[in-house]
């Protein structure tokens, strides 16, 4: 081989070199986001979970990328959306909207880092401890379902008047939780010496067929509980609400904010950004295993004055003086 043949060969045969260490670029991580609801809905969660990865240094797009998987309020599409988050071999996977698709992630894998936000995480079996959770699920928690009884307090407290009061609740989320919390919200509406109606809903028609049975009933109030697919038909709930003249107590403040009438619970925005914080902490190596489920330590009374001015109540001085946002 001469020498000019030497010096065409030398370039092509570098390309296969292996590059130095410090030439090589790690790939960019990638976070499965799985959705029981919609984006649209879920908008402000989602914004309030890039804040919380911000503050341990993630941003999207920059050195951290998101694959998103929405059900649109589907449960039986979660199984198929999470094992696609698991094909991809994501780093981590943040679940949206309650135990169904934390469950779904679960069943899906043993070993991708799950972080969720549900109400109860060990009455849901997605851990055995909030201290220590173990295995690869960790998260907040925003223990929604355990303050129904409060919120019938509440409700009592803002009509007096009413006598049959309905519980809105979703078939889809789950028997066993569903029926736990029925439970608690009878002997809560018992204690008040008031009845109580179960208004079954799962979709966009059971939910306008469910307030056609609550006017027939001449029921005086509605108890909206939390749920993932409820909160996607905000603007529809408390459009109907408005429509029939029917005072409604919801979980969180944004269906109040849209004009509903009162809401009791904790702060689900914050909940999410934590969540944020949680998956930036497993990017950067903590073990969910390790990281405490967290839960509320406040809880927030919002009520809106332009409602119930509307409804012709007056909210009492003892429900002003406690509420932690008012609505003009």
């Amino acid at each position: 081989m001469n020498r000019r043949d030497l010096l065409i060969l030398l370039p092509v045969t570098g390309l296969a070199w292996p590059l130095p260490a410090a030439a090589q670029q790690k790939a960019m991580p990638v976070i499965g986001f799985l959705g029981l609801a919609s984006p649209g809905s879920f908008a402000p969660f989602v914004a309030a979970f890039h804040q919380g990865m911000s503050e341990t240094g993630y941003v999207e797009g920059q050195n951290v990328a998101i694959e998103y998987r929405w059900a649109e309020g589907h449960h039986d599409r979660l199984p198929a959306l999470a094992t696609e988050l698991v094909d991809r071999r994501v780093d981590v996977i943040a679940t949206s909207g309650g135990p169904v698709p934390a469950r779904a992630a679960k069943n899906a894998t043993a070993t991708i880092p799950i972080v969720f936000v549900a109400g109860d995480p060990i009455g849901e079996d997605l851990v055995s401890s909030l201290a220590r959770p173990g295995a690869n699920l960790t998260g907040i928690s925003i223990m929604s379902t355990e303050l129904m009884p409060k919120r019938i307090e509440l409700l009592s407290e803002l009509v007096p008047q009413a006598r049959l009061i309905a519980l809105l609740v979703n078939p889809n989320t789950g028997a066993e939780r569903m029926e736990g919390m029925i439970r608690d919200v009878q002997e809560a509406a018992r204690v008040k010496g008031l009845q109580l109606h179960i208004l079954r809903a799962g979709n966009e028609s059971e939910i306008d067929t469910g307030f056609a049975t609550l006017v027939q009933l001449h029921a005086g109030a509605l108890a909206v509980s939390n749920d993932p697919y409820f909160n996607s038909r905000r603007d529809q709930i408390v459009a109907l609400a408005a429509r029939h003249a029917v005072p409604a107590i919801y979980a969180g403040r944004e269906p109040v904010v849209a004009g509903g009438l009162i809401s009791y619970g904790s702060n689900t925005t914050g909940a999410y950004r934590r969540a944020g914080a949680y998956v930036g902490r497993i990017l950067a190596g903590a073990k969910p295993a390790d990281l405490p489920v967290e839960q509320p330590t406040t809880f927030e009374l919002v009520i809106n004055l332009k409602t119930a001015q509307a409804l012709g109540l007056t909210v009492p001085p003892s429900i002003l003086s406690r509420a932690d946002e008012v609505i003009e």
